[in-house]
């Protein structure tokens, strides 16, 4: 191995799509480009989301949040969240948010529409202008992706 190679992360599988080395030495094809740093989050379930707070649209008294942001760049945000159980309103304007639950249970209601009971493994999509009800039955933690309207 040579000083200019990393070693591959035998936890992350390869992506075929990603040059081996990107950010490697100078090729045929042209000079050197500077390497991006991996942005990892590892055993997602410990990490420190930072203090509870009290949830601003909190139907239910005492209900605390905490977030933390992994990475984030101008109309896009990557990160952690959790609340505790009760009820509280969202609304999803000038943003879309993709998330994946991690951790809990919760039920969400959309006016004209049936509840849906989201676990960990699940994913849920809420376009821009989506508006509903959250009901947290236990502790809940999602990975969230919040992308800016163009």
């Amino acid at each position: 191995m040579t000083d200019d190679t990393v070693p591959a992360n035998p936890a992350v599988p390869a992506n075929p799509a990603v040059p081996a080395n990107p950010g490697g030495p100078a090729t045929a094809g042209g000079p050197a480009t500077a390497a991006v740093p991996t942005v990892a989050a590892l055993d997602a379930l410990a990490r420190d989301l930072g203090a509870r707070t009290p949830k601003p649209t909190a139907l239910t008294e005492g209900q605390v949040e905490a977030s933390d942001t992994l990475w984030a760049r101008l109309g896009l945000d990557v990160g952690y969240w959790e609340a505790t159980p009760g009820s509280f309103t969202a609304t999803r304007d000038g943003y879309t948010e993709i998330c994946q639950f991690l951790a809990g249970g919760v039920t969400i209601e959309v006016d004209g529409e049936e509840p849906v009971t989201l676990g960990a493994g699940d994913t849920l999509v809420m376009p821009s202008g989506w508006r509903g009800t959250w009901h947290v039955h236990e502790t809940v933690r999602k990975l969230y992706i919040t992308v800016d309207d163009a």
